[in-house]
C-alpha cells in the first residue's frame, strides 16, 4: 500500500502564507503524476493543482497566482505553497496519486489522510 503523507496545515488569517507537504516513496514520486484536491465543508472535493513527473503544473481557476505546486525529487515530496490565503480557500486538503506519469487523473484508492486549513480572522 503506497502512503501519502501530508502536512503543513494550519489556521492563518487572510491574506496569509501557508505551505502544504506530501511525502511518498522514491519509486512512486519519480514516475508518477501528483496533485493536491481540497473538501471544505457541505461541498464536493475539488482540483486545486497538480504536477507530472517531469515538474509541467496545472492550475484551479480559482488559485492561480496564488498557489504554486513544485516537486523536491531529493526529498520526493511534493509542496503547495498558498499565499494570498482567502476565507474560501478554508478545506481539508488531499494529497493525490496519478494513474499516469503526464497526466494528473488520481487514482480512487491513493489519497492522503487529508491536512485541514482554516483561513480565518
Amino acid at each position: 500500500q503506497v502512503q501519502l503523507v501530508e502536512s503543513g496545515g494550519g489556521l492563518v488569517e487572510p491574506g496569509g502564507s501557508l505551505t502544504l507537504s506530501c511525502t511518498t516513496v522514491e519509486s512512486i514520486f519519480r514516475l508518477y503524476a501528483m496533485g493536491w484536491y481540497r473538501q471544505a465543508p457541505g461541498k464536493q472535493r475539488e482540483f486545486v493543482a497538480s504536477s507530472n513527473y517531469e515538474g509541467v503544473t496545472d492550475y484551479a481557476d480559482s488559485v492561480k497566482g496564488r498557489f504554486t505546486i513544485s516537486r523536491d525529487k531529493d526529498k520526493n515530496t511534493l509542496f503547495l505553497k498558498m499565499t494570498s490565503l482567502k476565507v474560501e480557500d478554508t478545506a481539508v486538503y488531499y494529497c493525490a496519486l496519478s494513474y499516469y506519469s503526464d497526466t494528473f487523473k488520481p487514482r480512487d484508492d491513493y489519497w492522503g489522510q487529508g491536512t485541514q486549513v482554516t483561513v480565518s480572522s
